[in-house]
């Protein structure tokens, strides 16, 4: 999407200011200072700054996915050394998402290497997401590709988020995957909300995208009928056997720069520090969580990519004086 272009979609009914590649991008090229100053200002509006909303993610099918994302460990098309597993039981589900809960997390995410869910796996589906809503605690699914009756189904078991990312800009997403379009991204996170669903969604950096295109990633989210209510903005975490396996690193001072852009741009929405912590300094992810990011993965694993320890995350919040938000806080 060129940079002064608005985007595609229709806009009429889209909440609050419609943005364009320039107006975001002079908001992702201000001065660092000022633009940290900025977010966390937007940031204190809307949320407690001190509070940090945790979510657990479990691989509940694992590898031998149809789809060709670059990036990813699980695709069928690349040697990563990943094997593929099938759909795992739902008290196994229930199980793990009873210790998360325990632990500290008020969201279970589960996810399936899945192009789309088949219909011989929604009964499983929709036994997980009631069993963990039945521990009181917020549910999301990632399953790829939806029709409309999968989506109403999922709402009526009780799914409180569906997360389904555009990874990129329009512009550089045939780069990254040729499998679907990123028009069949954003035709996916129509059909969740309008079955009522909350939207997940974000991206990726570190994957050959220029500094607009980052941007551009960001006015896509923003412009939709309403902008997700979560939106984990990630790290690529460069995987043997992947066409990506020697991306170089993103500079740290970039990604806050994404951070503190995304908090601005949806003032509302929980903005989730994602995969690629393990690489990142105790120092940066303070300054994301200053740049207004509120809520992250916790866990060992994230699907199939390393995570820091719940234990390593729980000192840098308590030496950072930062609560874990409660379930249901908003």
């Amino acid at each position: 999407m060129d940079g002064d272009v608005k985007p595609r979609h229709d806009v009429a009914s889209h909440e609050g200011p419609v943005w364009t590649g320039v107006a975001a991008r002079e908001i992702h090229d201000l001065p660092f200072m000022e633009l940290l100053f900025r977010a966390q200002t937007v940031h204190r509006q809307h949320f407690d700054p001190n509070r940090v909303q945790i979510s657990r993610l479990l691989s509940i099918k694992t590898g031998g996915c149809a789809e060709d994302c670059a990036y990813c460990s699980q695709s069928a098309h690349h040697n990563s050394g990943l094997s593929a597993s099938k759909l795992i039981e739902v008290q196994r589900v229930i199980a793990e998402a009873k210790r998360a809960r325990d632990a500290g997390a008020t969201r279970y995410c589960m996810g399936a290497a899945w192009r789309s869910p088949k219909e011989r796996d929604m009964p499983a589906i929709l036994a997980m997401v009631e069993g963990v809503k039945a521990l009181g605690m917020e549910t999301c699914m990632t399953l790829g590709m939806l029709d409309a009756d999968q989506a109403l189904q999922l709402k009526g078991a009780g799914l409180d988020y569906y997360n389904h990312n555009i990874d990129t800009s329009e512009a550089h997403y045939g780069n990254v995957i040729t499998t679907r379009t990123f028009a069949d991204r954003l035709d996916t996170l129509e059909t969740v909300r309008q079955a009522g669903i909350n939207v997940c969604s974000g991206g990726i950096l570190g994957m050959g995208e220029g500094p607009q295109d980052r941007v551009d990633m960001l006015v896509s989210l923003a412009n939709l009928p309403e902008p997700p209510k979560s939106v984990p903005i990630n790290m690529l975490i460069p995987i043997a056997g992947t066409p990506l396996a020697d991306a170089p690193p993103v500079d740290p001072i970039d990604f806050v720069r994404i951070i503190a852009t995304a908090r601005i741009m949806m003032p509302t929405s929980h903005v989730r520090l994602s995969a690629g912590r393990t690489a990142m300094s105790d120092e940066m992810q303070a300054l994301c969580f200053f740049a207004g990011a509120n809520s992250i993965f916790a866990g060992d694993t994230l699907l199939t990519a390393a995570n820091p320890d719940q234990d390593v995350d729980l000192r840098l919040m308590s030496r950072l004086g930062l609560q874990p938000m409660e379930a249901g806080e908003h």
